[in-house]
């Protein structure tokens, strides 16, 4: 008897006959198919092979994905059984469909994506329900997410391919060698699809840009923005509409306005900030109480609907932060001269003021268009040293300031607030632009003052613009959401955590974020403190801009929205709107078309979060390929099927150990447990535990460090 050959089991086997039987019907949508013709069709000989796809027929005509003609004949089913959502691809060519209001995601397997693409919009036909996620196959695509990808050119002897960046999020591009753009073999470029033939498993195109040679900061950060679909380049129109934009304010659009410029007021920022969106003014009123402005760049001023720059603003969403280089959401004239709150300029802005006592109590609100004019620029080093105790300009204001922000934090955090201690990873670049050291900043006292002043005017806008009036229908509205956990991943998370020692109880969903709080206060001065938190914010739900308000779980606020930053976020932009007509005509102009803008700066803002890992993950291999060979010691931040990740201690980075190179046994990854377990010497190796590494290769076209365990 001849062995079982692994994953021959029926019903794993029976389920790619599903999909590959699937397959042949979705290239014959017109036609009605015997079972002995699909057997044909799928190379299906022996009478045991026929059965299973006889069965797989009856069960996808049981479940509607197809229809039976009559016994032995079945055809696809009407276009009605179809679902539309937005397809995500993985890295290893299978996908999910995200399907609006339906719980669980449809699975695709990799040979039922079709022409699919990460982002498209899909119909897709699902012939499997599961427990926990059903499965199906791609039918149409109704509408692509971008034609333009990156890729290196690989040149034959009649045509060109472009091999893309990312597996994930491109695909490669036959391109005929007059459609180069004189691009050489091994350069970077651009390509745009032009046709894909639903005969053909690849498409074709053109080159339309040449980014250069691989290994050049610029080209490697030109093809992570074009990778994401983000365009560097501004169109002429844009930039023709900025240069017209005035800098000098006008007077009688300042008699319009409250007048602020007498009142000390400051900005606090970076130290290499350029585009200035909010400023604080202080002042003490006559019953003794203080008056705090916070003051937004009156971004809408400038930036009117039906513009070239409102256009191209909604395009883009929000701005792109890479370690080396910004790409505004609006043209520099704007972002960092007319719009920016610059020190010893009188600027336009959008405020809310709030009549309050030392303690944070506030007795009165206020919001509308003001003129300021900007006392003094500190940076959050500047702020820092003075609230240690330093002397400095206006250290009586900025401490008063700062206790004011700390009573607000421990209010919001006795609310069920989350007490995320933000961490992130900075390079500093030598004159080359070459990393030569890095460092991880930390939010301080200088950062949480202004981050909860922010937070209490975007706070106090969105309650204002929720008010209900008697005999008025609601208008639309922006709101900044966050749902409340999803039980499952906190039993992932508690799990996480049981590696290092902690157990958290976290069946109670109205005590998760007290619960997670004692556990970061418990943690703050270990090692693992930081690994453990950012897998906490990783089980969470992620915040996105909604029409429908159901409440920010993290910050615990029933209403929240985003106004303080409209220089760099659209949805700001589209606050400051709504907030001017409900202060002065209470007509609003947008209607249903708001949820289309919640679903496209949603989605942009995560193009550009992955636009900025990668841009880290790419300067962070760059500075360790200066170290290779070098031992380091480590903690296993994480644990996969191929391996385990170990971030330094010395450098911050993370690499991997791959599986097939753990010395001393033969490893495997145990689900259950999540540990890396040997098969004979039963030897684990954890979340958390502290291993030594050595740098073995570094790929900056991967952006990959591999790493082999020191024993």
């Amino acid at each position: 008897m001849s062995k079982k050959k692994k994953g021959s089991e029926p019903g794993r086997k029976k389920s790619g006959v599903t999909s590959i039987v699937m397959r042949v019907f979705e290239r014959n949508p017109d036609s009605e198919l015997t079972h002995k013709q699909v057997s044909y069709l799928i190379d299906a000989k022996d009478p045991a092979s026929r059965q299973l796809v006889f069965d797989c027929l009856n069960q996808l005509a049981t479940k509607g994905a197809l229809k039976r003609v009559n016994h032995y004949t079945f055809k696809l089913s009407s276009q009605e059984n179809l679902v539309e959502g937005r397809i995500e691809i993985t890295q290893r060519g299978a996908a999910f469909v995200v399907v609006e209001g339906r719980e669980k995601d449809i699975y695709i397997a990799p040979q039922n994506v079709g022409q699919a693409l990460n982002g498209d919009i899909v119909k897709v036909r699902v012939f499997k329900q599961g427990p926990t996620r059903d499965e199906g196959t791609v039918f149409e695509i109704k509408e692509r997410e971008r034609f333009q990808f990156v890729g290196t050119i690989k040149i034959t002897d009649k045509f060109a391919i472009l091999v893309p960046d990312n597996n994930r999020t491109g695909t490669e591009i036959y391109i005929s060698k007059e459609n180069l753009m004189g691009a050489k073999p091994g350069e970077k470029v651009l390509a745009k699809i032009t046709v894909w033939p639903k005969s053909s498993g690849v498409p074709y195109g053109e080159v339309i840009a040449v980014l250069g040679m691989p290994g050049s900061n610029d080209t490697e950060m030109l093809s992570i923005l074009y990778n994401q679909g983000i365009n560097p380049i501004f169109p002429p129109a844009v930039l023709e509409e900025a240069e017209f934009v005035p800098i000098d304010l006008d007077p009688k659009e300042i008699a319009n306005r409250r007048d602020f410029r007498e009142i000390l007021t400051f900005t606090i920022d970076p130290f290499d900030a350029k585009d200035f969106d909010d400023a604080i003014s202080y002042k003490v009123l006559e019953n003794g109480n203080l008056e705090v402005g916070v003051h937004i760049a009156d971004v809408s001023h400038y930036v009117r609907p039906g513009t070239a720059m409102d256009a191209e603003a909604v395009l883009r969403s929000n701005s792109v932060y890479l370690v080396d280089r910004v790409i505004p959401m609006l043209p520099e004239q704007l972002s960092n001269i007319a719009c920016s709150l610059r020190p010893h300029e009188d600027k336009y802005s959008f405020s809310a003021v709030f009549e309050m006592d030392e303690n944070g109590k506030i007795y009165n609100e206020w919001f509308g268009k003001t003129v300021i004019h900007s006392d003094r620029r500190f940076t959050y080093e500047e702020a820092q040293e003075i609230l240690e105790g330093q002397s400095g300009d206006y250290e009586e204001e900025l401490r008063k300031l700062d206790k004011i922000a700390k009573i607000l934090r421990k209010s919001r955090l006795k609310k069920g607030a989350l007490n995320i201690e933000s961490e992130e990873m900075r390079f500093k670049l030598n004159e080359k632009g070459l990393p030569n050291e890095v460092v991880i900043k930390t939010s301080k006292d200088a950062h949480k003052l202004i981050e909860e002043f922010m937070l209490l005017a975007n706070r106090h806008v969105a309650t204002f613009l929720s008010k209900t009036e008697k005999g008025r229908d609601p208008f639309p509205m922006i709101y900044r959401v966050h749902d409340a956990p999803d039980p499952a991943k906190m039993e992932v998370f508690a799990v996480f955590i049981e590696k290092f020692g902690h157990k958290i109880d976290l069946h109670d969903p109205s005590k998760i974020a007290e619960k997670l709080n004692e556990l970061f206060q418990e943690l703050k001065e270990e090692n693992e403190f930081s690994l453990i938190q950012s897998m906490a914010i990783r089980s969470m739900a992620k915040a996105s801009y909604e029409t429908e308000n159901i409440g920010h779980y993290g910050l615990a606020f029933h209403h929240y929205t985003h106004f303080t930053s409209p220089i760099r976020r659209y949805a700001d932009l589209v606050v400051h709107r709504i907030l001017q007509e409900e202060l002065t005509t209470k007509k609003h102009r947008y209607g249903n078309e708001l949820n289309d803008i919640c679903k496209r700066i949603s989605r942009n803002e995560r193009k550009a979060a992955e636009a900025e890992r990668e841009s880290t993950k790419y300067f962070m291999t760059l500075f360790v390929s200066e170290h290779i060979g070098e031992v380091f010691d480590g903690t296993i931040s994480g644990i996969a099927d191929h391996g385990m990740f170990v971030r330094m201690d010395e450098n911050h980075c993370e690499g991997m150990v791959p599986m097939m190179e753990i010395p001393g046994d033969r490893f495997y990854f145990d689900q259950e447990k999540f540990r890396i377990i040997g098969s004979k010497t039963k030897r684990e190796y954890n979340f958390g535990d502290r291993v030594k590494v050595r740098i073995s290769e570094v790929s900056l076209r991967k952006r990959q460090i591999d790493l082999e365990l020191v024993v």
